[in-house]
């Protein structure tokens, strides 16, 4: 048991990293033809970086980052819980509400990536591939899923 909590907890940390590389990296969308990458914050080329995002206005862009953050805050919570419940609930209680807030992050990060997706994702045709940090939005939720079930299964132990 102790060694299942162990990496769940390393998985845990390692979801935190990766939304944050996530949210704050600007390769969402890589260009295909000129080395230069999209992101939810500013579009990058080999020189520099600008703030000109070209649809930087739009409520999509603005609601996905909004959805990110509040992924990033619901993983760290979810982490401090787990850590302050394995010291302090008794067993039958246990993981309950670190498994249900890691969900709710689980749903922020499914909402963000997902409007992101439909609205930016596939613009231009062959233009542009999907970057590394739009790939690991996708790893995190995935993870975040899979340890918020865990969990709430952990609780019953």
């Amino acid at each position: 048991m102790l060694v299942l909590l162990a990496g769940i907890f390393v998985v845990h940390i390692a979801t935190v990293i990766m939304l944050f590389v996530s949210t704050i990296a600007n390769v969402w969308l890589v260009s295909n033809t000129v080395d230069a990458s999209v992101g939810l914050w500013k579009n990058c080329t080999n020189v520099s970086c600008s703030d000109s995002l070209s649809y930087a206005s739009e409520d999509a862009l603005k609601t996905v980052q909004a959805f990110m953050i509040l992924s990033i805050i619901f993983c760290v919570i979810a982490l401090l819980v787990f850590v302050f419940q394995l010291f302090t609930m008794e067993k039958g209680n246990r993981f309950f509400l670190s498994g249900a807030t890691t969900l709710v992050c689980w749903l922020c990060i499914l909402v963000g990536v997902s409007i992101y997706t439909s609205r930016y994702a596939n613009r231009d045709g062959t233009q542009y591939h999907h970057g590394y940090s739009y790939i690991l939005g996708w790893i995190c939720f995935c993870f975040s899923f899979i340890i918020g079930v865990l969990y709430l299964v952990l609780r019953k132990k």
